[in-house]
């Protein structure tokens, strides 16, 4: 795989993780994921299917036995977004507290860095990155 492949790869996911936590996560998704019960869980599962079927799509793209990648996709972002939403919704904080943009931005981070790890395995699977 060439850099300019690496960029490729690297975009794909910065753009699923854009569209998919921005334009498609409804506000009902967004108030409700960290809220206890069925109605949190159902707004979870709704955002995070969204965001397994986009990283499932660069997988079928780029390497199509590594379709699976959406599941660990699902199951990662679940935790880090539940995690966000029980914690700040526990701490009562809103966007007007710089700790809901601090707890925003380690959420941010570790999808990042999620993504970064499907990356590595996209490109170890598909022979490694040749400079």
């Amino acid at each position: 795989m060439t850099p300019m492949a690496l960029l490729v790869l690297y975009v794909a996911f910065r753009f699923k993780q854009f569209t998919c936590d921005f334009l498609f996560q409804t506000d009902w998704m967004a108030l409700n994921k960290g809220k206890p019960g069925k109605e949190g869980y159902k707004a979870l599962f709704s955002h995070t299917a969204v965001h397994g079927a986009g990283t499932t799509l660069i997988a079928l793209l780029l390497v199509p036995s590594f379709w699976w990648l959406g599941l660990v996709d699902f199951a990662i972002h679940s935790l880090v977004d539940r995690l966000k939403g029980i914690y700040t919704l526990q701490k009562g904080w809103s966007y007007t507290d710089r700790w809901f943009w601090w707890s925003f931005g380690l959420d941010q981070e570790a999808h990042n860095l999620t993504h970064l790890a499907y990356i590595v395995m996209i490109l170890a699977a598909l022979g490694g990155l040749k400079l």
